[in-house]
């Protein structure tokens, strides 16, 4: 699906560099057909020698060489970004963009001013396991992006994850949820190796237990495709330990603060949303 197709990278950072290390380890793609572009130059050089990737610090020169442009910088860099490449994008590009908050619609707008042209975009929301390929990207599409072209889209997010598809709207839950979610559990990994340390545990012994522990869990309830609830309760014997621990997670209303934690960083995204929706529009009064 990628064999014949040119990415470049606007942006060379952690999660460029994420993906190019997918990409390759997948073998999804050969080297010679990335490209990354990006200020610094010193991170250019790191990923051409790490990677034997094609570089630049000219947007231009990517843009011209590649079929499909990854917007792999800042929100606040988007604006700037597109408006020095709008003129280098044709309809036969596939724009994606990884800038957290950042509307499709602003992205459009910025690539096309006269709005003489299709310019496809998808928006994504990957999270930061992507740096170790175990990430999970949601992805949302314009109207004028192919069926195909969404499916390359997948593809090259499948290179450090899984991916699924939500309707725009849903970003900023996604945003909640998988984006700032791997924060909920490492301060849950935190919290129980400190734990298993007041119970006496050194810290490498119970670093490895509950990074194990959480690392095994997921993937039991991934493979066995039951409900959490079902799983919990494999685990608790009446008047066992489990369920005196599990009392205490509930007293201390652990279910409901992580359903908070999620709502409030989703409300949280909505607001970035809005003000970067302003700034794009020129409104910089605040």
């Amino acid at each position: 699906m990628l064999t014949n197709k040119r990415i470049g990278f606007i942006g060379g950072g952690n999660m460029a560099e994420a993906m190019i290390k997918g990409l390759l380890s997948a073998s999804f793609i050969e080297a010679k057909n990335l490209m990354a572009s990006d200020m610094v130059v010193e991170r250019l050089e790191f990923l051409k020698r790490e990677f034997k990737i094609k570089t630049t610090t000219d947007n231009h020169e990517l843009v011209q060489k590649n079929d499909i442009i990854i917007l792999a910088v800042k929100p606040q860099a988007v604006k700037a970004v597109c408006t020095g490449i709008h003129e280098q994008i044709d309809e036969k590009k596939l724009v994606i963009s990884v800038a957290a908050g950042v509307p499709i619609h602003a992205i459009e707008t910025l690539l096309n001013p006269e709005a003489d042209k299709k310019v496809g975009v998808v928006r994504t929301m990957p999270n930061t396991p992507a740096l170790v390929q175990a990430g999970v990207t949601a992805l949302s599409a314009s109207d004028h992006v192919s069926k195909s072209d969404l499916k390359v889209a997948h593809r090259i997010f499948e290179a450090v994850g899984r991916t699924v598809d939500v309707p725009e709207a849903q970003l900023d839950a996604v945003t909640g949820l998988s984006g700032s979610g791997p924060a909920y559990i490492f301060m849950i990994i935190e919290a129980l190796s400190d734990a298993g340390v007041k119970m006496g545990l050194s810290r490498d012994v119970s670093n490895i237990l509950t990074l194990q522990t959480v690392l095994g869990s997921a993937k039991l309830a991934q493979e066995s495709g039951r409900h959490p609830g079902e799983l919990k309760d494999m685990v608790c014997s009446p008047g066992g330990t489990t369920i005196s621990g599990l009392h205490w997670l509930e007293k201390g209303g652990l279910r409901t603060t992580l359903i908070n934690a999620v709502e409030a960083a989703t409300q949280r995204s909505i607001e970035l949303g809005r003000n970067a929706e302003k700034k794009q529009n020129g409104n910089d009064s605040q």
